[in-house]
């Protein structure tokens, strides 16, 4: 142009700069060009990723020279990759689709508006709910499931009854995806296992009322035989009605208060049972943890006194709230720390610990710790068995009721001991 431009005003020529003119047109033609093809190339490489589509290909500008053919060589092997990639995630997710589908395990996925992402086979058949597209579809099949769920905390883990022949263990986790919060559930038909350990639950309570009603019926009948004998033996009929030898009304008034002391042992016994059997439903509230302990250190002051028994606290965080039903934690509390001060009576070390430990969405324990005597292994796993006692005095049924007490509370009530070590009864909330 310069060139075009001096020779135009200096020399006045019009042909040679005229030539000029038109050789910088078409260079600036072709530098447009040239510039747009790389626009469009990498238009074309970003709009194949955006839209997922990887079957094209850049060999066809290869003629435009060698840093080209490099270009479209680098996109074609971006290209390749993205393919295999997408072709490992479409093997996974279709791995992942069949297990879910054949897996016995019910699972159901759904959004923050209730939308069903996945239901695979297990899940429908325990359900049969038909055209399930919405989580609200499950009050079709129990309202009260339907509000359990939605209610579920991430991790939470609930025990529902739906029927005589479904009875289902519902699993809740959480995840984002796609931008969206789902809920994942996890469900399982548990009603054969409970049949199986129901039954076997039976066999156990029978073997104990027989053992229990033989051992007060058995001396009863005996003695009803002797004392038939001893009136037959020892007493004679006179006018004035019958008369018994001082010896014989002595047996007699002895097997009456054995009687009598027998059947109070097992009034004493189907009471107990009754209490096991009526646990009232749990009226929960937020409570501070401190403060359930010092009710309880409260109630025991006089008794842990006396035994020359400290009771420590400790409290991870210090302002910890449990929702329990007080009354029924505060039971289970003081039956823990009688325990464990029992334990500890003949040792050295007279002390129990209190401790409550936040977990944040994992829930809340409470342990009762001791370094008392300690529970022998054969004893550990029988202890929560009704009716069961390691103990000469007492019904056997405080850690069965305390065990119950936290299924109510959708919890659990567990214990680890070392003999001559130490003992933990912990109970966790979720």
């Amino acid at each position: 142009m310069f060139l075009a431009v001096w020779l135009y005003y200096t020399q006045e020529l019009w042909l040679a700069p005229g030539i000029l003119v038109l050789i910088v047109t078409i260079l600036t033609g072709e530098m447009i060009y040239y510039v747009n093809s790389i626009n469009h190339k990498l238009a074309r490489f970003l709009d194949s990723i955006r839209f997922t589509d990887f079957s094209s290909s850049f060999t066809s500008d290869s003629k435009m020279g060698g840093s080209f053919r490099e270009v479209n060589m680098a996109f074609n092997e971006v290209m390749e990759v993205f393919k295999q990639t997408r072709a490992e995630k479409e093997e996974q997710m279709l791995f992942l689709q069949v297990i879910i589908q054949h897996i016995n395990t019910g699972i159901i996925s759904f959004n923050s508006l209730g939308k069903i992402g996945i239901i695979n086979n297990a899940a429908k058949h325990l359900l049969q709910i038909p055209q399930f597209r919405d989580i609200k579809d499950l009050g079709k099949l129990s309202p009260k499931l339907l509000k359990e769920v939605t209610e579920m905390k991430p991790g939470q883990r609930i025990s529902f009854k739906v029927n005589n022949g479904l009875h289902l263990i519902v699993q809740s986790a959480s995840l984002k995806m796609g931008g969206q919060s789902w809920t994942l559930l996890s469900l399982q038909n548990i009603n054969a296992e409970l049949q199986s350990n129901e039954l076997e639950a039976w066999q156990n309570l029978t073997k104990v009322l027989r053992h229990e009603i033989m051992n007060s019926i058995t001396p009863i009948s005996s003695l009803v035989e002797s004392l038939r004998t001893i009136l037959d033996e020892d007493s004679y009929v006179q006018l004035e009605g019958f008369l018994i030898k001082k010896d014989g009304f002595q047996d007699i008034q002895e097997g009456l208060d054995t009687i009598a002391n027998r059947s109070k042992g097992l009034v004493t016994f189907v009471n107990a049972y009754r209490d096991y059997t009526n646990i009232p439903e749990p009226k929960k509230e937020l409570i501070e943890v401190k403060m359930l302990f010092e009710n309880v250190i409260g109630l025991m002051k006089e008794e842990l006194k006396s035994n020359q028994i400290d009771v420590n606290t400790e409290l991870i965080p210090s302002e910890l709230e449990v929702l329990c039903d007080s009354d029924q934690i505060s039971m289970i509390l003081i039956n823990l720390v009688k325990n464990a001060s029992e334990s500890v009576t003949n040792q050295a070390d007279r002390s129990i610990i209190l401790r409550a430990i936040g977990q944040g969405d994992m829930g809340t324990l409470i342990q009762v710790e001791d370094h008392g005597a300690g529970i022998i292994p054969e004893a550990l796993e029988r202890i929560f068995i009704p009716f069961y006692t390691t103990k000469k005095t007492g019904s056997g049924i405080g850690l069965a009721i305390s065990r119950q007490i936290m299924n109510l509370h959708r919890g659990s009530l567990s214990v680890i001991s070392v003999p001559g070590e130490k003992t933990v009864f912990t109970m966790s909330f979720k």
